[in-house]
C-alpha cells in the first residue's frame, strides 16, 4: 500500500503493452476510454493516451513495398521525397509525410498495417462470443452482440481506405465551409484499399453538433489523435475511417428528448425513449414517467447550463433494469462519439457540460427547422390545453442566442448583447424564412392580445364612466379569464421583443399586484408604442 501511487504507473504501462499485444480492436476501445479524464486515473490516462497516435510502428520497408504494390508505381516515381520514418502510428495504419513528384504538393500517406484485417476478425469473433455469455449471465436487456456487430461493421469499413476517402470527400462537402473547421482534400488518384493520400495538415478541440443532428453524418472516432489545431487556429479532421450515420427520425427523436428533458416534460420524454428504441413499446407509460421524474428532476433543476451526463446517469441504473431499457445497436456509436467529445472538452475545462453547450443549438434547430415532426413538437411545447406558454418561448429564444454555429441566425452571446441588440436579432430572425413558423405563432398571440387589450380598454372606459354617473352601480367586465391570460401574454411579448430586461422585475410585480382595469390604465399611460398592424 505504501507504493500504491508508484504501482498505478507500473500497472498502467503494463495495461498499455497488453492492449497493444491484443491488437487493433482493443486499442480502439482504449482510445475511447483514454479521452475521459473524469473517469480514469491520471496514471492510466497518460498511458492510454499514448495509444491515440504513438503505437509502435511496423517496418518502413514493408510500408513502402505496400505503397508500390497498391499504386503500381515505384516510390521515386510517386514522390520526390518521403519521410524515412512514419510521423504517426495508429492501430490500423501509420502515416508518412511526402511530396508528390508531379505537383510538388506536400501530402500525408497512410499505409495499412499488414495482417490487420485477419487480426480484427478474430478479435471481433472473441468479443462477440463473450458478449453472448455476458448477456445471458447478466440478463441484459440490450443486445450486446448487435452492439458488437455495429461496431465491427464500422471497423471493417475503416479498413477500406477507399471508403474512408469517400467519407472524407462527403465530410468536406458538408462541413468544409464551416468557419474555423478545416477538412483536408483527398487525392483519389493515389488512394486504394490499403493506401490513402491526402493533403498534409500542419499542426483545441471543437466539434459541431450539426454533424450529428443536422446532417446525421458524423465522425465516430474523434479522439485527439484524429484532430489537430492548425497554425491559423482551425480545427482539422484527418481521419475518416470510422464514421456514423444517424437517421433523420432518430435525430429528431434525440432533439425532442433533449427538449423535453430540459423543459421537464417527462411524460413526453418517456414517449421519446420509445421512439429512440431505448424502451419497449409495451412499457407502462405512467410508471415510466413517474420514474423518469424521480431520476431527472433534481439534475434538471440546476438549469440547462449546469446539467452533466453524470448527474443524469447517476440514478438511472435501477430504472433501466426495471423497465427493460436497452441500447439499440445504431445508438452505440452515437454514445461513443459523444462520450469521447465530452472527455476531450473536460480535459481542458473541468466544468464543461455537454448538454449545456449543445442545447443552444437544439433550441435554434427547433425554432428554425422545417421538419413537420419538430414543428409539431414546438407547438406541443408552447401550448398546454390551448394556453400559450410564453415562458418556454422566452427560454428557447434566450438559449438560441447562445448558439455559436456558423449558420446561426444570432452570432453574439447573450451576455454580450444589450437589450437593443437582442430586439434586433429576434426581430431579424422572425422576418426570415426559417422564422416563419414562430412568426405565425407570434402574430396569432399578438392578435389575441390586441383583442384583449381592446376589451381591457373598454372595461377601463366603462369603469370611468360609471364613477361619474351616480346610482349606476358597479360596471360589468367584458373580459373573460382567457382574455386576461391573453393580455398578460401580450405584455410579456412586448417586453420580450423590446428587450426590456431592466424592467423585468417591475413587470413581474405589476403582474402580481394589479387587477385587469389598472393594467389597462398602466399600459395605456406608460407603454404606448406605435404598432404597425401590417
Amino acid at each position: 500500500m505504501e507504493r500504491s501511487d508508484q504501482m498505478f504507473k507500473v500497472r498502467a504501462a503494463e495495461l498499455r503493452k497488453i492492449l497493444v499485444e491484443l491488437g487493433p480492436a482493443y486499442i480502439k476501445i482504449a482510445q475511447a476510454v483514454s479521452s475521459r479524464p473524469d473517469l480514469i486515473q491520471p496514471s492510466y490516462l497518460d498511458e492510454l493516451s499514448l495509444l491515440q497516435d504513438r503505437i509502435t510502428p511496423f517496418s518502413t520497408e514493408v510500408a513502402l513495398d505496400t505503397i508500390e504494390k497498391e499504386l503500381g508505381l515505384q516510390i521515386d516515381e510517386l514522390f520526390s521525397e518521403i519521410s524515412p520514418e512514419p510521423v504517426a502510428a495508429a492501430s490500423l495504419g501509420q502515416v508518412y509525410q511526402a511530396r508528390l513528384r508531379r505537383s510538388g504538393q506536400v501530402v500525408a500517406v497512410k499505409v495499412q498495417r499488414p495482417g490487420v484485417q485477419a487480426a480484427i476478425s478474430l478479435d471481433i469473433l472473441i468479443l462477440r462470443f463473450l458478449a453472448g455469455v455476458v448477456k445471458k449471465a447478466g440478463k441484459f436487456n440490450t443486445d450486446l452482440q448487435a452492439v458488437i456487430d455495429e461496431w465491427a461493421s464500422s471497423l471493417f469499413r475503416e479498413m477500406d481506405y477507399r471508403k474512408e476517402a469517400d467519407n472524407g470527400l462527403k465530410f468536406r462537402r458538408l462541413y468544409g465551409g464551416i468557419k474555423d473547421v478545416f477538412v483536408p482534400n483527398i487525392n483519389m488518384e493515389h488512394t486504394t484499399r490499403r493506401v490513402l493520400v491526402m493533403e498534409w495538415v500542419e499542426v483545441g478541440v471543437y466539434c459541431s453538433f450539426n454533424q450529428l443532428l443536422e446532417n446525421g453524418f458524423y465522425h465516430a472516432d474523434p479522439h485527439p489523435g484524429n484532430l489537430f489545431r492548425t497554425y491559423d487556429g482551425k480545427l482539422a479532421y484527418i481521419d475518416f475511417g470510422m464514421m456514423g450515420e444517424f437517421k433523420q427520425e432518430f435525430r429528431e427523436g434525440f432533439i425532442e428528448a433533449c427538449l423535453h428533458l430540459v423543459n421537464r416534460d417527462f411524460d413526453a420524454l418517456s414517449k421519446d425513449f420509445v421512439t429512440l428504441g431505448l424502451l419497449p413499446p409495451t412499457a407502462e407509460k405512467e410508471a415510466v414517467t413517474k420514474a423518469l421524474t424521480g431520476v431527472f428532476q433534481d439534475a434538471v433543476a440546476k438549469g440547462v447550463q449546469n446539467i452533466s451526463f453524470g448527474d443524469l446517469l447517476g440514478n438511472l441504473g435501477t430504472t433501466m433494469y426495471k423497465f427493460k431499457f436497452q441500447i439499440p445497436s445504431y445508438f452505440s456509436l452515437v454514445i461513443r462519439s459523444l462520450a469521447v467529445l465530452e472527455g476531450i472538452a473536460i480535459s481542458s475545462d473541468p466544468n464543461y457540460k455537454v448538454l449545456g453547450s449543445t442545447y443552444p443549438w437544439i433550441a435554434k434547430k427547433v425554432l428554425t427547422d422545417s421538419s413537420p415532426q419538430l414543428k409539431s413538437s414546438l407547438q406541443a411545447l408552447l401550448y398546454k390545453d390551448g394556453a400559450f406558454r410564453i415562458d418556454r418561448l422566452e427560454s428557447l429564444l434566450t438559449e438560441s442566442l447562445r448558439a455559436r454555429t456558423e449558420k446561426a441566425f444570432v452570432k453574439i452571446q447573450r451576455e454580450e448583447a444589450n437589450s437593443r441588440m437582442v430586439f434586433k436579432e429576434i426581430l431579424s430572425f422572425t422576418l426570415t424564412e426559417k422564422g416563419s413558423f414562430v412568426r405565425e405563432i407570434l402574430i396569432e398571440e399578438f392578435a389575441k392580445g390586441l383583442d384583449a387589450l381592446g376589451l381591457a380598454t373598454l372595461d377601463s372606459l366603462t369603469s370611468a364612466a360609471t364613477t361619474r354617473i351616480p346610482f349606476t352601480g358597479s360596471s360589468v367586465s367584458f373580459m373573460s379569464k382567457e382574455d386576461m391570460i391573453n393580455l398578460r401574454t401580450f405584455h410579456r411579448l412586448m417586453f420580450l421583443l423590446a428587450g426590456l430586461e431592466s424592467n423585468k422585475k417591475s413587470f413581474e410585480l405589476m403582474e402580481l399586484a394589479t387587477p385587469t382595469i389598472i393594467k389597462a390604465h398602466t399600459w395605456r399611460n406608460h407603454h404606448c408604442f406605435p404598432i404597425n398592424l401590417h
